[in-house]
């Protein structure tokens, strides 16, 4: 194989942050890094990514890319620790350019933030590919859950695919956040669907039901046969119902305000008030 991939689990948040590595020049990648975060002393902390780095240290591979799937709503992002950390540069889709607009208004971030993209170093078109070594990624729109979603198709034969599937058993990604559309969300499945097969889904987060392992990954196939919610055979207008039905039952992530701050800023804080203290916004009455 090309390509190596290992994946480590956040167990407090319940995501995935996978380690892509280039066999031949040693090149790596993180995908979807996870922060500590402590959200009663509002303490952030860098022990999970401290001992992935290590890690990645260990094999002797050099540290390239910093790569989001999207801007999450229930984990705050590491990308800027680890660019501080290892000079990785951090690349998004460019959409995350409507997200960051969206939540400049929620947060009334005023004219000290600008949404263009500028705090990541690199913005991804859809089919746009970059090289990590000799091994090819390549940026797959897959909106839907955000109007950013970007699945990471690599080599033809593995992709991480954000929030956009979980495990068959556990189903789809929610759909009611601000740019959110279940429609968009199914059609985006069916892309990833089409992908073949034998290919492999790396997950950002696995919910296991009934005392199941955690997985980070399963086949095209195995989606296709068992997801719950967009299975072979289930017709884009039930899963429009189904999905509206249920996000409407659903309560915000626990941390969506304070990880939306930090995430479409890429994992920075906000800037340093007069005391030299970052502080976060907690508007009221606003979302839910």
């Amino acid at each position: 194989m090309s390509h190596t991939i290992d994946s480590f689990f956040h167990e407090e948040t319940f995501t995935f942050t996978h380690l892509l590595a280039d066999s031949v020049s040693g090149a790596a990648a993180l995908i979807d890094p996870v922060l500590d975060f402590d959200q009663k002393s509002g303490r952030t902390g860098t022990a999970f990514i401290d001992a992935i780095l290590s890690k990645v240290a260990e094999k002797g591979l050099t540290l390239r890319y910093v790569l989001e799937t999207h801007a999450h709503a229930d984990h705050l992002t590491s990308a800027d620790y680890i660019r501080r950390q290892t000079g990785a540069a951090i690349v998004v889709g460019q959409p995350i350019t409507t997200v960051q607009a969206t939540f400049k208004k929620i947060f009334n971030e005023g004219d000290g933030f600008v949404a263009d993209g500028h705090q990541f170093d690199r913005l991804l078109a859809d089919d746009e590919s970059l090289l990590l070594g000799a091994t090819q990624i390549r940026a797959l729109a897959t909106p839907g859950h955000t109007p950013a979603c970007m699945s990471l198709v690599v080599n033809h034969s593995d992709v991480f695919v954000g929030d956009t599937l979980f495990m068959p058993d556990v189903g789809s990604a929610r759909c009611d956040f601000p740019g959110g559309d279940a429609g968009t969300l199914f059609d985006s499945v069916q892309t990833l669907l089409a992908l073949g097969d034998d290919v492999v889904l790396h997950l950002c987060h696995d919910y296991p039901p009934n005392g199941r392992a955690v997985v980070s990954s399963c086949t095209v196939a195995e989606q296709k046969a068992h997801n719950i919610h967009v299975r072979d055979g289930i017709s884009r207008d039930d899963f429009i119902a189904m999905r509206e039905a249920r996000d409407a039952t659903l309560d915000m992530p626990r941390l969506i305000l304070p990880s939306l701050q930090v995430n479409i800023r890429a994992g920075a804080f906000p800037e340093p008030e007069e005391n030299g203290v970052s502080y976060l916004k907690l508007p009221l009455n606003l979302l839910g």
